[in-house]
């Protein structure tokens, strides 16, 4: 029996980390032990209270039974203090935020919430590549807006003004930006809500890495002043708080809106296991001290990531935020793809090509920090073998 494919899959490909892992794993059956500098998945573990306070709940036998789509009040709680004392923005507990499983569930739930057919959606390029993948999926159009270094990785929202935007409802935007570890300060975010707000465009705004290698205040988009009429935030504790796999993450912004995305949410998920939302709420009342720690150990890792790209002769800004360090690939190779298939076949090392975030990122690689700093100088002596 043939099963056809549905149409709304026609756009969307298998996410290129999951192809390329499959031929890493191919080559490491094949003896090549690759260094893997790809994934932005955190290998550092939580805090040992944040570990701790999971394994007492889940401990209680009346811990086990569905919850609240919407999260039990204690998580919400906490992480209205959090965006208090990180980014200065009060939020309703009750009604300004929605706790997700992760913030990835978030791009879908939104997209799928506010978007459909002759719905356009502005994505950055370079970008995430799920925003793409989530308005395809709704039957949406993505339409590009250009980042490039001579702008700073900034949109240029005077050209945007220009453009036919009568049909688009929603812009993406990330800041600091993956994948260019752009940071961008509260001048610009003022001018993208009077953007939104000029153009009727709902903003929804990606914000995972604003405390990773961040020497300024973390920034958040709703706390420009008239935000709350035209931005939604999506954050997540799986980098701040080295907790990828826990999938905790929250989306904040206007009650009706919220109201909106759980409605679809709710048809999708049983709610988070509660011993991990308590989890949450513990990792969300760390001091500092916790930030300073994590930061101090990514750091050491960029110096011998800055060493590695030195050696290969790519370009960069050291002072780049967040999980990766972005750099452009030197003249002699054609793209990214080049530079990162030489260093996979040659040197046993992967680094991400650019190009898997949009056309503007062909001429440059992503290096994570998320392998310790024996594997990554175990990673630059390869690459200085083969250089």
């Amino acid at each position: 029996m043939h099963v056809s494919v549905a149409s709304r899959l026609q756009h969307t490909q298998e996410y290129y980390f999951s192809q390329k892992l499959r031929e890493i794993e191919g080559l490491n059956k094949a003896g090549k032990q690759i260094i893997n500098l790809g994934i932005g998945s955190p290998d550092l573990p939580p805090h040992p209270r944040v570990v701790a306070a999971l394994t007492q709940a889940a401990e209680q036998p009346n811990t086990h039974a569905y919850q609240s789509y919407k999260g039990v009040l204690a998580l919400r709680q906490a992480m209205a203090g959090w965006y208090q004392r990180q980014y200065g923005v009060m939020l309703d507990a009750e009604a300004e935020i929605l706790p997700l499983l992760g913030s990835k569930e978030g791009i879908m739930h939104v997209s799928m919430t506010f978007l459909e057919a002759g719905d356009e959606v502005l994505i950055p390029n370079p970008g995430y590549p799920a925003y793409r993948a989530a308005a395809h999926l709704s039957g949406a159009t993505p339409v590009e807006y250009d980042l490039t270094a001579d702008n700073h990785w900034l949109p240029d929202l005077e050209a945007l003004a220009r453009r036919d935007l009568s049909r688009v409802k929603l812009m993406w935007v990330n800041y600091p930006h993956m994948p260019t570890g752009t940071a961008a300060d509260a001048a610009f975010f003022a001018r993208l809500v009077a953007f939104a707000q000029e153009h009727n465009i709902l903003l929804v705004h990606d914000n995972p890495y604003s405390f990773i290698l961040n020497t300024e205040p973390p920034q958040s988009l709703l706390a420009v002043p008239g935000a709350r009429e035209v931005v939604l935030e999506l954050n997540s504790l799986s980098k701040s708080h080295n907790m990828a796999g826990w999938r905790v993450g929250l989306l904040a912004g206007r009650p009706d809106l919220l109201q909106e995305v759980l409605r679809f949410k709710s048809n999708l998920d049983s709610g988070m296991f509660l011993p991990v939302q308590l989890a949450a709420v513990e990792a969300l009342n760390l001091d500092a001290t916790w930030q300073q720690e994590l930061n101090a150990q990514y750091a050491a890792r960029r110096k011998v990531v800055f060493a590695l790209l030195d050696t290969i002769g790519c370009r960069y800004d050291r002072n780049q935020v967040g999980l990766f360090v972005w750099a452009a690939v030197p003249a002699s190779y054609a793209d990214g793809y080049a530079l990162s298939d030489e260093l996979l076949y040659q040197a046993n090392v992967f680094i991400t090509p650019g190009g898997i975030f949009g056309s503007n990122g062909n001429k440059f690689i992503r290096v994570s920090l998320c392998q310790t700093t024996e594997v990554l100088q175990a990673a630059l002596e390869r690459v200085r073998a083969v250089s």
